[in-house]
């Protein structure tokens, strides 16, 4: 037979899409009826007739075979031929024409009563319109489908409750379960689907930040205390008032510098630097950032300043990254964003990053430049 020549497969592979996209159960289970599915077949041309009269026969006997006695789809037929070889009837389409037929060729009947099962277990109306848009998804959930509804259940009914999550009671439900299915449970309470936003969505308690902090003698701070690790809300509350603050990106070199004199110095961990930028006593103090100079220091340096437009960076300038040429390093993934909070200075050396200006991806870690450099430079 000719592979131009319209095969059963052809007839499951044209369903198979209609299927796999969540069309037919969502048909299905919406109590929508059945609407047929033509599926034109390519057959031998009339001058083939004559020539390959075997192989047309063989190739109409497959495609009725592949009917099932019709359980899985019916053959349209039309004539072909002419006056040489005289009129042939031959299968033009095959017709998928009921919910039945289309199980049948496909071999999902399983699958369809297993999702009509899901559903009658779905009663409220968010799980069963997720149910709906995501088929495929959620019967791949079959197995955890009890865990998920009472979760769902849960956590809907105790929204806003200041709990946190592992508290979560539930039949078969505890708190891997709910961060493992987070991401559905997310979309069909509405809420965001990263694990922060989740939480804070529902309205649960979250785990606290922390913010570490070295604190200059002169500030009162019990002896022998020198470090704190505070969560942010209790922090912001604090009643303190230094003359500087130091934020660094690095963790050894927020241990190694010196602490201002009546001042602080803050671990601002990367993006993390939004919890130093919301406490309220940074607004009256003078605050400088130093971070890594590659385009992600300058991205952490702008972000604070959406905070504290007063801050200013400090060994962050090109004569730094110049001095210290034989100690750059690759940045993996440079950023490329536009920064409006820099100033001419830093937007002279953020550029020349983006651009590779001084070379491919350079970077200059903090912990990579001369201890001396930076003892004169902070003291300066």
């Amino acid at each position: 037979m000719s592979r131009d020549w319209s095969t059963v497969d052809d007839v499951v592979a044209k369903m198979s899409r209609v299927w796999q996209d969540g069309t037919l159960l969502r048909r299905h289970a919406s109590g929508e009826p059945f609407e047929s599915v033509a599926v034109p077949l390519r057959g031998p041309k009339p001058s083939e007739i004559g020539d390959r009269l075997d192989d047309v026969r063989r190739w109409v006997a497959r495609l009725d075979e592949g009917r099932r006695g019709g359980a899985r789809y019916d053959l349209e037929w039309g004539d072909i031929g002419g006056r040489h070889f005289g009129r042939n009837r031959v299968p033009c389409r095959a017709v998928v024409a009921s919910w039945d037929q289309a199980w049948t060729l496909l071999g999902v009947a399983q699958d369809v009563a297993a999702f009509d099962r899901l559903l009658v277990g779905a009663d409220n109306d968010a799980v069963r319109e997720w149910a709906l848009a995501h088929p495929h998804k959620a019967l791949s959930l079959a197995a955890d489908w009890p865990g998920v509804l009472a979760a769902y259940t849960w956590l809907d009914e105790h929204r806003d409750s200041g709990r946190y999550l592992r508290e979560i009671d539930a039949p078969g439900v505890d708190t891997k379960f709910a961060e493992r299915h987070r991401g559905v449970l997310a979309a069909m309470l509405g809420v965001s689907g990263t694990a922060t936003g989740f939480v804070s969505g529902l309205g649960l308690h979250s785990k606290p930040e922390f913010i570490r902090l070295r604190v200059s003698p002169s500030l009162g701070l019990p002896a022998p205390l020198t470090e704190l690790a505070v969560r942010v809300e209790e922090l912001a509350a604090f009643d303190i008032t230094p003359t500087t603050a130091l934020v660094l990106e690095n963790e050894i070199t927020y241990l190694s510098v010196d602490v201002p004199p009546g001042g602080v110095v803050i671990w601002g961990k990367g993006f993390d630097v939004d919890r130093v930028g919301r406490l309220p006593w940074l607004v009256d103090t003078q605050v400088l950032y130093w971070g890594d100079i590659d385009t992600h220091g300058f991205a952490i340096l702008d972000r604070l300043r959406a905070w504290l437009p007063h801050a200013r960076s400090v060994l962050m300038d090109r004569e730094t990254l110049m001095r210290h040429g034989d100690r750059w390093g690759v940045e993996e993934r440079p950023a490329t964003s536009r920064l409006a909070r820099l100033t001419s200075d830093e937007e002279d050396v953020y550029t020349a990053l983006v651009g590779d200006e001084l070379g491919t991806r350079i970077r200059l870690e903090q912990e990579r430049i001369e201890w001396s450099w930076v003892q004169t430079r902070l003291r300066g």
